[in-house]
């Protein structure tokens, strides 16, 4: 007997199972993120102004080296999942254990690279005489576990393949934890000072890759994957994430700019400037849990050669990406007197602040469309695509951004030029969404 067809209210129910069972767990992963940081702050602020500057420099100087790699995340992601949607797991696994080692690699050279030339790289930031010191200490520590690091960022990719975001979340909310109980202990119960910070870190982010690690190992030796590594996967990684890479060097120029540009407009200007950042990246937290979960799905369905169930759930996810952008952007609108105050008590920086909060607010739906199609052509393993319309949106947004000083307008024209930057995102990932040039089948892109 032949089977009907499922009702569009079925499909639609289907996708929504899906995309919260993904980006649900994936959100509180990534809010577990930047706690470590916090934290890190929270207790090394009581030694003193000094160490707490010298952290601020050398966490800076940390995450950037780290979010450069985020493709590592990313292209296993993609990879791992058109493998799991052909119903290949050995292979699946086998292509994660490919990003594994390929992270292993890249946290080698990036060691090499940063502990000879850790006190340079403090004085490039800017850092004073007296927190340049602690600023050198801590990342010199801290850089012995970037391999750790990033082998969790390729690890999250193979576990996002296989559709399993509850495991990351497991491991991020466990490693945060045992991160802060060892900066208290190392800090103040032995008496290590800014040193007892970093080794906290260290030790918490190897046991993070350590857990990640026992899973992967696990699931390899249950489908008979090979563990060893292997040349040619490793060089194709490293090709598919090249793209990715440029994508995210371009996003990082951009947000450069735009606070090199808030510098430039005065002391309250670049204070409200951080303010609206960091409200504008911890919005993007929950956009990009969508993101996550589009990446893993969209990869399946093309990986078992489903064209049209990629389309729907594509859709599908587009929705839900609108209507948490519309959310969250009413959330801000209707919370911004008690947001502001929490940041600052200066009536100068809150008013400057204010109007660029309202234009946040009003772009999160566009926000929305944009990490989820983001997500969805990640997924479907559109590297080059992506790392030319970043370009191409670099190239719109520096001269505007770099105007605005001279036509005047301040913060609230530098953040105008943001959403600017957002639309000409919304624009590119529309057309490549809607052309259907993403839609390639097959356990391999």
């Amino acid at each position: 007997m032949t089977q009907a067809p499922a009702t569009p209210k079925a499909v639609r129910r289907r996708h929504d199972r899906e995309i919260i069972t993904l980006a649900v767990p994936a959100f509180g992963a990534l809010v577990a993120e930047p706690l470590f940081v916090l934290a890190d702050s929270a207790i090394v602020g009581h030694l003193g102004t000094a160490q707490l500057a010298g952290l601020g420099v050398a966490s800076a100087l940390l995450m950037t080296a780290v979010s450069v790699f985020v493709f590592l995340a990313y292209a296993t992601t993609a990879a791992v999942a058109r493998r799991v949607g052909a119903n290949d797991l050995p292979a699946a696994i086998r292509q994660g254990m490919d990003g594994i080692w390929l992270a292993l690699i890249l946290g080698a050279v990036v060691i090499a690279a940063v502990l000879p030339t850790a006190p340079s790289l403090v004085e490039l930031f800017g850092a004073s005489d007296t927190a340049a010191p602690y600023a050198t200490t801590y990342l010199r520590i801290s850089a012995l576990g970037i391999p750790a690091m990033l082998v969790v960022l390729a690890a999250t990719g193979v576990l996002r393949g296989l559709q399993d975001t509850r495991t990351p979340l497991y491991v991020a909310v466990a490693g945060f934890v045992a991160n802060a109980a060892l900066n208290v202990f190392l800090v103040y119960g032995v008496g290590l000072g800014i040193a007892g910070s970093a080794w906290g870190t260290v030790l918490a982010q190897c046991g993070m890759a350590v857990a990640y690690l026992v899973v992967v190992v696990r699931g390899a030796r249950r489908h008979g994957a090979s563990l060893r590594p292997d040349a040619a996967g490793i060089r194709a990684c490293a090709q598919a994430g090249v793209p990715l890479l440029v994508r995210t060097l371009s996003l990082r120029a951009i947000l450069m700019i735009a606070t090199a540009v808030a510098a430039r407009l005065g002391d309250s200007d670049i204070a409200a400037h951080q303010i609206i950042l960091s409200l504008w990246s911890l919005l993007a937290f929950a956009l990009d849990a969508i993101a996550i979960a589009g990446q893993a799905i969209i990869g399946r369905y093309l990986g078992a050669g489903d064209t049209e169930g990629a389309r729907q759930a594509c859709r599908r996810m587009v929705e839900w990406g609108v209507a948490v952008g519309v959310a969250l952007g009413l959330l801000v609108v209707i919370s911004r007197p008690l947001l502001l105050p929490l940041f600052t008590s200066d009536a100068g920086v809150q008013e400057t602040a204010l109007p660029a909060l309202v234009i946040v607010a009003l772009s999160q739906p566009i926000a929305g469309v944009v990490f989820t199609l983001d997500g969805v052509l990640m997924g479907a393993g559109d590297g080059p695509y992506l790392a030319w319309a970043m370009l191409l949106t670099l190239a719109v947004f520096t001269p505007v951004a770099l105007l605005v000083p001279t036509l005047g307008g301040g913060l609230t024209a530098l953040w105008g030029a943001m959403t600017l930057m957002m639309t000409v995102r919304l624009l590119t990932l529309w057309l490549r969404a809607r052309s259907g040039r993403w839609l390639v089948t097959g356990a391999t892109r």
